[in-house]
């Protein structure tokens, strides 16, 4: 696959909330799409086609499991985004791929590999997502565990997507706008004794741009192209209460992430971009929606 021309997207739908700690996200194709996710996007200038929704799950209470919640759903919609995604790119198309919950963005990468096994990734996320790594987690939650997966840890099935461990290497890894108080010490150290560019959230709040080019550099040098991650948790809830699992006071705030989005999106390297985290049950009137949207079109249409 050459490098897509910016205007060539389609729309995946993944309507998942398996990973997750309760349903909502599973809503999230539809209610976007009904909010005019498609038209606004071709209203700006984008050729954007629309291929529908995968099958998805929905969020189940699993006792059975506690260190891995649902896994068995969490694989199985992980495989099919990889096969769609693959699909497209063999069709020479560039994925927008509309989730769920953060686990989605696993099936993405692993999609990815089968052309580009060096592929990059900018997570964008208020979030670390490192629960796997660290002892300390004890949720079972997948959601939270994605970079953890993409960089070999945690549950096998998940880790192993593409056939072999790691993922992702960690120098094709970069983490932007983390919430401070939602890693540890340990995350942090984890992190950077794998060589992960990372960016917390508040040096993305004082200066998007500058927080994106230092993503962009880092993923650079390889000419293989770059997934975009976006977990819409990086802006601080009182802004934009949307994220399934809200992030308050954290002063990131929604033109922030939009700014950074614009400068990521609108690089050469940019072949996907990923939409988690989004919880429609929380905008009964539809108006914070409509914010995401017009932010997510700007940042696209650039």
């Amino acid at each position: 696959m050459t490098m897509q021309t910016r205007n060539d997207w389609v729309v995946i739908g993944v309507p998942t909330s398996a990973g997750a700690h309760h349903a909502g996200q599973d809503r999230t194709p539809a209610a976007l799409r009904a909010a005019g996710l498609v038209s606004r996007l071709q209203a700006a200038g984008l050729a954007v086609t629309d291929a529908g929704d995968l099958a998805g799950a929905l969020f189940a209470v699993d006792h059975e499991h506690p260190g891995a919640r649902n896994l068995e759903a969490v694989v199985r919609v992980a495989r099919e985004v990889a096969d769609a995604v693959a699909g497209h790119l063999e069709e020479g198309r560039r994925p927008l791929v509309v989730g769920g919950d953060c686990t989605v963005t696993l099936g993405v990468i692993a999609g990815f590999r089968r052309r580009h096994p060096d592929v990059g990734l900018a997570y964008v996320d208020g979030d670390a997502d490192l629960g796997a790594a660290l002892s300390a987690e004890v949720s079972g939650i997948l959601d939270s565990t994605g970079i953890a997966h993409l960089l070999g840890l945690g549950e096998p099935e998940l880790a192993g997507l593409a056939g072999e461990t790691p993922l992702l290497d960690a120098s094709r890894l970069a983490v932007v706008g983390c919430d401070p108080r939602e890693v540890t010490d340990a995350g942090r150290k984890f992190l950077a004794e794998r060589g992960v560019d990372y960016t917390d959230g508040p040096e993305l709040a004082r200066d998007a741009e500058a927080a994106a080019r230092k993503a962009l550099a880092a993923l650079a040098g390889s000419g293989s192209p770059v997934v975009v991650h976006f977990d819409v948790d990086v802006v601080d809830s009182g802004d934009l209460p949307l994220g399934n699992y809200p992030h308050y006071s954290s002063g990131v705030r929604l033109e922030d992430v939009t700014a950074c989005l614009r400068v990521l999106l609108a690089d050469p390297a940019c072949a996907g971009l990923v939409l988690t985290e989004v919880n429609p049950t929380y905008d009964p009137d539809g108006s914070q929606l409509d914010r995401y949207l017009t932010a997510l079109t700007t940042a696209l249409a650039g």
